[in-house]
């Protein structure tokens, strides 16, 4: 398949009714409304795919830079285009899903993510700090610098409540993913999640809401998760 035929493929199994709830979900146009379901069966149908997954993301189109996501080669993505692909991002899932999650799994993650986080753009600093939040959950706890992590902590802690919309839940999430997935910052994590207490974020005309730190790791505590890191950030 060549980006034409994926297009017009994605525009064939849009549905109006799953768009509406995107487009809730601050999802700009273009987009045709794919359910992810849907985006996978391309994804698996395609092999060797990075060329292509670029190419997908140029066009714009929300669905296609998904699809991108979910096909690109992560290793092979230099820091350009990381960060061409960051500034490119016009809707939080693309930003804290997408892109977070091809930057974590590459060799350029640590790095753009710390330059990310420091950004003022609201956008460009909720990247970086998912993209931390992704790297803990999927590298060993021997590979990771412990006292940046630690510093990063309380950093939230000092500033989660003065920062903007986006970014606010961003580090909520990087909360949560260093006391679920690194097993020797757990307390602390949990300790900065009291701190900082229940994160409001506005989510726009949506039913969902932030969840709170401390209840969130506990109840990966009790499953027994705690430590235990996933296979890839990517939903593959």
């Amino acid at each position: 398949m060549n980006v034409e035929e994926i297009l017009s493929t994605l525009k064939e199994l849009g549905q109006e009714s799953y768009k509406k709830v995107l487009l809730k979900h601050d999802i700009k146009e273009p987009l045709y409304g794919v359910k992810i379901e849907e985006l996978q069966k391309i994804r698996k149908q395609i092999k060797n795919g990075h060329e292509l997954a670029l190419q997908l993301y140029d066009t714009g189109i929300y669905d296609a830079m998904y699809l991108a996501g979910l096909m690109v080669s992560p290793e092979l993505m230099t820091t350009n285009q990381l960060q061409s692909w960051a500034e490119r991002a016009n809707a939080p899932v693309l930003r804290e899903y997408t892109v977070a999650w091809v930057a974590a799994e590459g060799k350029h993650g640590m790095t753009k993510a710390a330059e990310w986080i420091k950004s003022r753009e609201e956008g460009i600093a909720s990247t970086g700090w998912a993209t931390l939040a992704n790297i803990v959950a999927i590298t060993a706890d021997k590979d990771l610098d412990i006292p940046m992590l630690k510093n990063l902590l309380t950093y939230v802690a000092q500033n989660i409540n003065s920062s903007r919309n986006r970014v606010k839940q961003a580090m909520n999430g990087y909360v949560i993913a260093v006391g679920i997935y690194v097993k020797e910052l757990n307390e602390l994590a949990k300790q900065t999640g009291q701190t900082i207490g229940k994160v409001v974020v506005d989510k726009g005309d949506t039913a969902c809401k932030v969840p709170f730190s401390v209840e969130y790791i506990e109840k990966a505590e009790g499953k027994g998760a705690i430590g235990k890191k996933k296979k890839s950030a990517r939903c593959l």
